[in-house]
Parts: C-alpha cells; sequence; structure tokens
C-alpha cells in the first residue's frame, strides 16, 4: 500500500489513520446533528468542508450531510461515496498543506468536543451463527460432544432476526434483563437474568438495495456492503436456555446490543483482505466463491468493575469466522428477501481456537465452571452489576491501522 502522510498529527497508535476516514453522525456545538469522519483524535464536520470546497468536483445533495443518519448518505451509492472519501482524504495529505490546512480549525474538531450518535437509522437486523469453533463450544456444552454441530451448519450460514430498535450506540448503559428462568427440576420463575453475558460481534451495514424476490448473487454481494462496525449482541443465558426451543432466541437477545459509533468503509479494509477458513463439504453453487472474503481485524474485549481495574478477557480475530459475509448476504437474499440500506447483519459470536480467543463469558467460564481471574483479585462467571464491557477493534500492517474505536456499555440493575 502507498504510504501517505498527513499534516494533521496522528498518533502511531490511532485507530482513525489517514487510511482509515470513517463515518459517523455526531452533535456538532452550535449545529446539530451531522455526518462526520475522524482523523486522530478530531472529528471532521463534512459540512463544513463541502463549504470551502474540498467536495466541490462532486455532484450530490448537501442535505444528506445534515441528516441524523448516514442512510441518505450511504444511499447515494459507491459510485459518489468512495471519491467522496478519497475527497477527504487528499484534503488531509501533507502534500496539499498549502491548500487545506489553513482551514483546519473550520472543519476539525477535538474529539472531546463531539457526542456520537447512533450512525444508521436500522430497519432491520439480522445476528449470524458464522463461528464455527463458537458454534461447536455451544454445541458441546449443551448437546453432544461428539456431533457439537447441528447438521445444517456447514452448509449454510445459520442466523435468526433481531430486534433493530434496541441497538444503541456505545455509551449507552444496558439494564440487566428480566424474564423467566427454569432452574433444573423445579417450575419456572419470573425474575433478573443471572448469567448475563457479552458477545463479540462484527457487524457490516448494507449499502445497496436489491428487489423483493431478486436474489444477491455471491459475486455482487461486497458492492451491496457499505462498511462494518463492531457490535456487542448482550445475552440473558439463563433466559435464552429457557425460551430458545423450538424457534430460537427472543427477550434474551433483544432487550439491549452496542455498537461503535463509527462505520469503517469495506475500502478503507481492502489491504487487510485474507482467505478464510477451508468449507467442507464444498459449499452449494450460490454460496461459492474463489476470491478471499475474511480480514484481519484484530478484536480485543475488555472486562472492568465498577471502581476496579482493567482486565483483558478476550483476544479474537475476525477472519476465524467459517462463514463470510458475502455468503451471509448471499444466502439472506436468495428466497428474495429485499435488504435495505441501513439493515444490520452481526457476525454472530466471533471466537478462535485458543481458550483465551472465546467471544462470550459462557465460553470464557465454560458454563460458569471455570471463573475468569480478574486483574483486582476477584473473578467472574457472567457479567456482573457495574461491569462496564468494552470491545474494540483494529487492522494493522507494515505500520499501517485501521480501527473501530471501541463499543463500550455499563451494565445497570434490573428494574
Amino acid at each position: 500500500m502507498q504510504k501517505l502522510k498527513t499534516y494533521v498529527e496522528v498518533s502511531q497508535d490511532s485507530d482513525f489513520s489517514i487510511y482509515n476516514l470513517p463515518f459517523g453522525v455526531g452533535l456538532i456545538p452550535g449545529k446539530g446533528k451531522r455526518v462526520v469522519s475522524r482523523i486522530g483524535e478530531y472529528v471532521l464536520d463534512l459540512e463544513a468542508m463541502e463549504a470551502i470546497g474540498v467536495f466541490s468536483d462532486l455532484d450530490f445533495d448537501i442535505s444528506v450531510l445534515r441528516s441524523q443518519y448516514l442512510n441518505d448518505f450511504i444511499a447515494l451509492g459507491k459510485n459518489t461515496t468512495i471519491p467522496f472519501r478519497q475527497c477527504i482524504q487528499s484534503a488531509l495529505l501533507e502534500e496539499n498543506a498549502g491548500q487545506w490546512a489553513k482551514y483546519l480549525s473550520k472543519f476539525a474538531l477535538p474529539s472531546d468536543k463531539v457526542e456520537m450518535t447512533l450512525p444508521v437509522q436500522i430497519g432491520d437486523y439480522t445476528d449470524f451463527y458464522s463461528s464455527i469453533e463458537h458454534a461447536t463450544n455451544v454445541g458441546i456444552m449443551f448437546r453432544d460432544p461428539d456431533n457439537a454441530l447441528l447438521p445444517n451448519w456447514r452448509h449454510l450460514p445459520v442466523a435468526y432476526h433481531g430486534r433493530a430498535s434496541s441497538i444503541q450506540v456505545s455509551g449507552v448503559p444496558v439494564r440487566r434483563p428480566m424474564g423467566q428462568i427454569k432452574p433444573e427440576e423445579a417450575d419456572p420463575v419470573f425474575g433478573p437474568s443471572r448469567l448475563l453475558d457479552f458477545e463479540l460481534e462484527m457487524a457490516f451495514v448494507v449499502g445497496k438495495e436489491n428487489a423483493l424476490g431478486k436474489r444477491i448473487p455471491i459475486e455482487e454481494a461486497e458492492s451491496h456492503i457499505f462498511g462494518l462496525t463492531l457490535f456487542n449482541d448482550w445475552s440473558a443465558r439463563d433466559i435464552q436456555k429457557w425460551e430458545y426451543i423450538p424457534l430460537g432466541p427472543f427477550i434474551a437477545k433483544n432487550f439491549h446490543s452496542t455498537i461503535s459509533p463509527w462505520i469503517v468503509t469495506l475500502e478503507a479494509l481492502e489491504p487487510f483482505r485474507v482467505q478464510g477458513p477451508k468449507q467442507e463439504p464444498a459449499v452449494l453453487p450460490y454460496l461459492a466463491s474463489s476470491a478471499p472474503g475474511n480480514f484481519d481485524i484484530e478484536l480485543q474485549v475488555d472486562l472492568i468493575p465498577k471502581g476496579g481495574s482493567v482486565t483483558r478477557v478476550c483476544r479474537s480475530n475476525f477472519k476465524y469466522m467459517y462463514w463470510n459475509m458475502a455468503q451471509q448476504l448471499a444466502h439472506h437474499s436468495v428466497g428474495g428477501c429485499n435488504m435495505r440500506v441501513g439493515d444490520f447483519c452481526a457476525s454472530g459470536t466471533i471466537s478462535g481456537k485458543e481458550p483465551n480467543s472465546y467471544g462470550s463469558m459462557l465460553e470464557l467460564s465454560w458454563k460458569g465452571t471455570r471463573p475468569l481471574l480478574l486483574e483486582d483479585g476477584g473473578e467472574r462467571k457472567f457479567v456482573l452489576d457495574g461491569d462496564t464491557i468494552v470491545l474494540r477493534g483494529y487492522a494493522e500492517r507494515e505500520g499501517i491501522r485501521v480501527g473501530f474505536g471501541e463499543a463500550s456499555a455499563e451494565v445497570l440493575a434490573a428494574e
């Protein structure tokens, strides 16, 4: 990749390098919500950049930058959004400092002065189950250790339709859910979940629609994906255990999900593309593609007790996914489902082969039988009230870093 230099001060370990330039929605003082980008410790007011002529060569409706969500901007299509991002990058390059650096104070705001909000108006949300390590671990714990995967798992990307309304941006606390719980050898009772869990996931944002009844071919699937974000699919394991048969998760999953505020474009992640795991048996033709469809993105989860020390409980990687995003989207639409701009598709828990790479407390504590030791001397089987869970992710190669910031939420007691 060509090495780029910017006149903006950016630390070496920043998620928001000149190679990234993600999109989000921020509350700009005196303006309200605006479509923004970010470099280093600065949030970029894109409307202000438009006013000084950064995008003068592009034909688009300026009102999309004044929207409360990214949907209208995304709907412009990649023929516009890709050169739009390239214009931002060009305006920040050291070689163009003479033209644009004098305006930096007009369009770049310190990140602590901008409140980031939910970036996308999410119409529909689907959660996949695409990590073979996670699916195998769950199968061993709850079914048959010798036949952990269900018969369909290696043939199609398993998923369920989730609840879009409860997806919240990083920083919004999560309330411990109430529901029915079935103790062993007893009738079900009503009360707060005692087995609250995080799920380390990523989600992609649909960027182009398909008509009802028209499927998305796998070779076109990535052209329908705008970008990715971190995703914590909070789960109430005890509620889930009682309710999920025969139709799958319901209130154990619909109470809250946490996303990072920045959508990193697929184009920014292109240098980190890798081949995924070998799929056996061979998939059906509508899911088959020879092109590498996974991305080498390092993922981390920290658990922070209230007033306590940070413990890194998980290190995983998005490249472990058995089913990639193109396959997920091709399968999602193969029956004729019409995907819409702003729809979210989450990956499912991302676990690796090593115990410290498991993407949920269910696996890390092995259903509560192996408590995790915390840095301050405590232990955890599942997530307690007052705990904060922080997801982070970044891709890095040859000194080039593209990251997602964080998806963080504190757990509040049930009401």
